[in-house]
């Protein structure tokens, strides 16, 4: 990967990485049609595992295995974990843009955090734009006079769980490879979800379409998770993180040509709103970059 140029390598990653994450969201919505969403995430880790394990051997990760179960590594799965059990049952319920949308405030969050983790300097304006962020997932959310949905909630529940996970992958020693962060967080994810669906679900027999869609999905998941953790270990996180926002972009994509579904007239509101805030903060990096270079 070091023909890509290092200034390019950590954004290009993270649209790598959503676009992964997307095709995986998609399978795993149409699974879960006549599926529950705990038994399809469990199916989807066995098929992750079944496609990532022989990889760590062609990539010559064996004697590497047993990081798997480095304490940091598994501190940041967990948190992968929880996120994803929020977000199967969030994206089996709502419309894919939707649920996608809400978890985009996500980077918004791990900017905030390495301010406090890192030491990483947010100042006011970028303070307002994480505002309006939020605001836009509250256009996406649509809360009523009943209250949000449960649904709404676990998304947003998700992102603050994303972003969690994200932090704490910055904590991993950089000896440790980014595949075998992936594998360990498929893993930590398969046996959760298998305790998740034996404590809440019935078995149900899963069909030929179902057990082809769990297979793209266990693959296109060990992609996402790659280069997602590659993306923040490459690249500063106010770098990256505002293009954790093209998985709005993949989303709307995706509900339109597969589901048929367009957000409604305030949701596409807030996704451009929070959308909006994230390519700023963006374009004053750049700018702030391109000052301190003539200084």
């Amino acid at each position: 990967m070091q023909f890509i140029p290092s200034s390019i390598r950590g954004p290009l990653f993270m649209i790598v990485s959503t676009g992964s994450y997307l095709v995986n969201d998609t399978m795993m919505k149409l699974a879960t049609v006549g599926l529950p969403p705990y038994e399809v995430l469990f199916l989807r880790g066995m098929a992750a595992t079944l496609w990532g394990m022989p990889l760590l051997f062609l990539l010559g990760y064996s004697r590497q295995i047993p990081l798997i179960l480095d304490r940091k590594v598994l501190h940041r799965n967990v948190l992968e974990l929880g996120a994803i059990l929020c977000y199967v049952v969030a994206l089996a319920n709502m419309q894919i843009a939707d649920s996608t949308a809400l978890g985009q405030i996500t980077p918004l969050l791990m900017l905030v955090g390495s301010s406090i983790l890192f030491g990483e300097r947010i100042g006011g304006m970028r303070m307002a734009l994480i505002g309006l962020g939020f605001i836009g997932a509250l256009m996406v959310a649509q809360p009523t006079m009943q209250g949000i949905s449960v649904y709404a909630a676990l998304a947003l529940g998700n992102a603050a769980l994303a972003a969690a996970r994200d932090l704490a992958g910055r904590k991993v020693a950089a000896e440790v490879p980014g595949m075998i962060v992936a594998i360990s967080a498929v893993v930590v994810v398969l046996v959760g979800a298998g305790i998740a669906h034996v404590a809440t679900e019935q078995w149900a027999a899963p069909a030929g379409h179902h057990l082809l869609l769990i297979a793209g999905a266990g693959l296109f998941l060990i992609f996402g998770h790659f280069f997602i953790f590659m993306a923040y270990r490459v690249g500063p996180t106010s770098a990256v993180a505002p293009f954790y926002y093209s998985f709005t972009v993949w989303a709307v994509i995706s509900g339109l040509v597969v589901f048929g579904q367009f957000p409604n007239a305030l949701a596409v509101c807030g996704i451009l709103l929070v959308v909006a805030s994230g390519l700023t903060i963006v374009s004053l990096d750049e700018r702030k970059r391109r000052l301190a270079v003539v200084a």
